[in-house]
């Protein structure tokens, strides 16, 4: 569906080039993939390739007594089997805190933890010789709630303190306090008429990506390692593989594979270091893949979380203090947690403004899977929290939901409770209003039925009886790129150079194509920036400088403001070239259609004659302005370097006696500052939206004493075609003057503002309190918790 594009910018949404910036170019890969001709990393082939897999605890917690590995290789077929004591390098690694091991010992701490590995012939003698490995285990007491947690004076450790790098306050991995105005004290709550509270839950979703965890590790004849996988991250991997198998970083080279989606779930190692560690053992090319009850053992998944509201108003409306404690689950290891904690409790209160905050944000170690990054990063679980309040405290107040947020919604030069300003365009009250003046669907026909409008009917459960429409409201905020001081950069290469009389670009980026359509965002930048045809994107490796991370809503940003640093200069060194040889003095020159032009004396020289047999080869990184971290004890500081907002209403139908949804249609505003890509854009807004869909009604990975119980497509369940509703999308183009063309990160917020505006829907349905989700059957007949 293409977008209504609404603008009220100063920067013209039109492009001198139908495939630059402003237009929506096929993208290079989606034949292929719609085709299913596109290689994935599931796909790589050597010839002389062994194929690895892991040992995995069966355990959440337990002693590692033993390890006898005598069976295992003693078979046929088996070239290596590797414990921690033949881990050649560093033990731990880890995506911030190094607190994991490459392969455990002493103890396990979560189900699915990595014990063994080991590379065959044959991916059936490896499974067999798995089963030859006999390990001894002590199992110890699981710490899986929040009250075991927090209390390791009882309950004991997950890291005993000061192991390794474990956080020696016991089983918190990171907090953070954000308190601004007066902070909530008596006195402050005494100023309000009206006060809601609410204790919510967040279930723990997986990002649910098709293509599993694999790739291809070659050993080279330096003795170093070449690595082909699947990840968000190149350089980050390299940094964490490379001490582990005890060599120089440069002796580890990293390319990009085909990734079969992401979304959060391959920022962390996965099955990288046991290839590395098995090809570096045998000399030997090593493929692993991992299956799909694997996979859910093998990526980290979306925090669960419990929080606690309490907002209090005037008796119009106007905000006046919010209490909030924000507990997220992180898991046997750190992972993203700290960064997550970060935005949870900058980003917890909403996109309102509230003058008197009191906040405290922290994740834990726990024996549960171990949780990091998923989209929306910590604000997904807050945005269902704030919003579900300000549903509330409209009931309380008697005023409509969508006016009380308006009234309290920020705005450019509003103060975040960071003490940080929002310098950009803010248009949170607009987005909502948009939203609202959305027409309706239609209602329901019941004389005239297709059973495929009905929830749950398709199995003939319903014929329309007890069936009642729900319409809610949702809005969020969500930060753009990596906040807190980090040195957020990215790199790019841009050669033009004339190949068979034309002349073509190439971009040379580490940048990790997930999905997002970065490769197609790259060619836009390149045709508007240089004028030319012909671009190639040479694939992403750790041979150009770091792209930093697919994640964050970052990469268009970043990497996409490095490819244009990378054409302007190469642009100004050909125009530079032009004056020397022609003496032109116009200063008025662009890059149009192959030709260098003058916007006052028009064409003066193809770009192919100007360059002849030389090539113009640059390299640019792109920095955003500088963020520094919050305040440990008041959160205060500039920590984000952009926000995002995205309002959603969802309208539903709810057979209240079977206690089915069906989402009808999930209407969305968004600002993205500009469209680089229209189509892509709104692909990106109606995916993040899905997945907050499924967070609603039907995501989730159910543990039980620290045991996943439904580690597979059969019993996660996430939206086929058939959940998925209309989705029209209006998209408000006001541009950032701090951002590369204006733009603004997109795909993370309408998965923040999608799940608690479904929820919204249903509780207008039905008239239930339903404080978690996702909100399943027995929820709404009385059945269930």
């Amino acid at each position: 569906m293409s977008p209504i594009r609404t603008e009220k910018n100063l920067q013209s949404i039109t492009t001198a080039h139908p495939d630059g910036v402003g237009g929506s170019p096929l993208r290079p890969d989606g034949i292929l993939k719609v085709r299913g001709e596109f290689a994935y990393s599931s796909d790589l082939w050597h010839e002389d390739m062994l194929w690895g897999m892991a040992l995995r605890s069966p355990h959440a917690h337990a002693r590692i007594l033993s390890i006898d590995t005598t069976g295992a290789l003693t078979l046929p077929g088996v070239h290596a089997v590797m414990t921690h004591e033949d881990v050649p390098g560093a033990k731990f690694y880890g995506l911030e805190i190094h607190d994991q091991p490459a392969l455990a010992f002493g103890k396990v701490r979560f189900q699915g933890e990595p014990v063994a590995i080991v590379a065959a012939d044959h991916p059936e003698t490896a499974r067999r010789a798995l089963d030859r490995i006999k390990v001894e285990y002590e199992v110890l007491p699981t710490l899986t709630t929040e009250e075991q947690c927090l209390h390791p004076e009882t309950y004991g450790y997950v890291h005993e303190p000061h192991e390794y790098k474990a956080d020696a306050s016991g089983n918190v991995v990171h907090e953070q306090k954000v308190v601004s105005g007066l902070g909530v004290t008596d006195e402050v709550r005494a100023t309000a008429d009206v006060v809601v509270t609410g204790d919510y839950e967040v279930g723990m979703q997986d990002q649910a990506f098709l293509g599993p965890e694999s790739g291809l590790a070659v050993p080279a004849e330096d003795g170093g390692i070449d690595l082909f996988v699947a990840t968000q991250w190149l350089h980050v991997d390299r940094e964490q593989i490379a001490p582990v198998l005890g060599l120089p970083e440069y002796k580890v080279r990293l390319t990009l594979a085909g990734v079969g989606g992401a979304f959060g779930g391959r920022e962390d190692l996965s099955m990288q270091i046991h290839a590395c560690l098995l090809a570096q053992r045998t000399g030997r090319p090593v493929k692993i893949v991992y299956s799909r009850e694997e996979s859910f053992f093998g990526h980290v998944h979306r925090h669960p979380a419990r929080l606690s509201y309490e907002h209090g108003a005037t008796r119009d409306g106007r905000l006046v203090y919010c209490e909030a404690r924000i507990v997220l689950d992180g898991g046997a290891y750190a992972s993203s947690s700290p960064a997550v904690v970060g935005n949870a409790a900058s980003l917890g209160i909403g996109p309102y403004e509230v003058p008197n905050v009191n906040m405290l944000a922290l994740a834990l170690y726990s024996n549960n899977p171990s949780c990091g990054a998923m989209r929306g990063f910590g604000a997904v679980q807050a945005c269902f929290a704030y919003e579900t309040q300000m549903d509330k405290l409209a009931a309380a107040l008697d005023m409509d939901p969508v006016e009380l947020r308006r009234l309290n919604a920020v705005s450019q030069g509003s103060v975040m409770p960071t003490g940080q300003e929002i310098d950009a365009p803010a248009p949170v009250a607009e987005l909502l209003r948009r939203v609202k003046a959305r027409p309706l669907p239609p209602a329901l026909d019941l004389t005239d039925l297709d059973l495929r409008d009905l929830p749950g009917a398709l199995s003939n459960t319903s014929h329309g009886e007890g069936i009642v429409r729900g319409v809610g409201y949702a809005v969020g905020i969500k930060n753009v790129g990596f906040s807190e001081g980090f040195d957020d950069y990215s790199t790019a290469r841009v050669r033009l150079e004339v190949i068979g009389g034309e002349p073509v670009a190439m971009v040379h980026t580490a940048m990790a194509e997930v999905g997002q359509g970065g490769v197609t965002v790259q060619g836009q930048i390149v045709r508007t920036e240089l004028g030319v045809e012909r671009v190639t994107i040479h694939p992403a490796d750790t041979e150009v400088g770091s792209a930093g991370s697919t994640s964050a809503s970052r990469q268009t940003y970043m990497t996409g403001g490095a490819v244009k640093l990378a054409a302007e200069a190469v642009r100004n060194e050909l125009l530079a070239l032009g004056r020397r040889r022609y003496g032109w003095t116009w200063n008025d020159l662009s890059l149009v259609g192959g030709k260098v032009v003058s916007a006052s004396a028009g064409p003066l020289v193809p770009i192919a004659d100007l360059l002849g047999d030389s090539a113009i080869d640059v390299t640019r990184e792109h920095h955003h302005r500088p963020t520094v971290a919050f305040d440990k004890e008041t959160g205060q500081g500039s920590g984000h370097v952009q926000y995002c907002f995205c309002a959603h209403r969802a309208v539903v139908d709810v057979d209240v006696e079977l206690g089915l949804v069906k989402v009808v249609e999930l209407a969305a505003v968004q600002d993205v500052g500009r469209a680089i890509n229209p189509l892509s854009v709104v692909g990106q807004i109606q995916g993040g939206a899905t997945q907050g869909l499924g967070l609603a009604v039907m995501e989730e990975i159910v543990v039980k004493d620290g045991k996943v119980l439904n580690p597979s497509f059969t019993d996660y369940l996430i939206p086929t075609i058939l959940d998925t509703p209309p989705q029209p999308v209006e998209v408000l183009e006001l541009a950032d003057e701090h951002a590369p063309y204006g733009l603004r990160g997109v795909g993370e917020a309408p998965t923040l503002s999608s799940t608690p505006a479904v929820v919204a829907a249903i509780r207008q349905a039905t008239g239930l309190a339903l404080n978690r989700v996702p909100v399943r059957p027995e929820h709404l007949t009385g059945t269930g918790g």
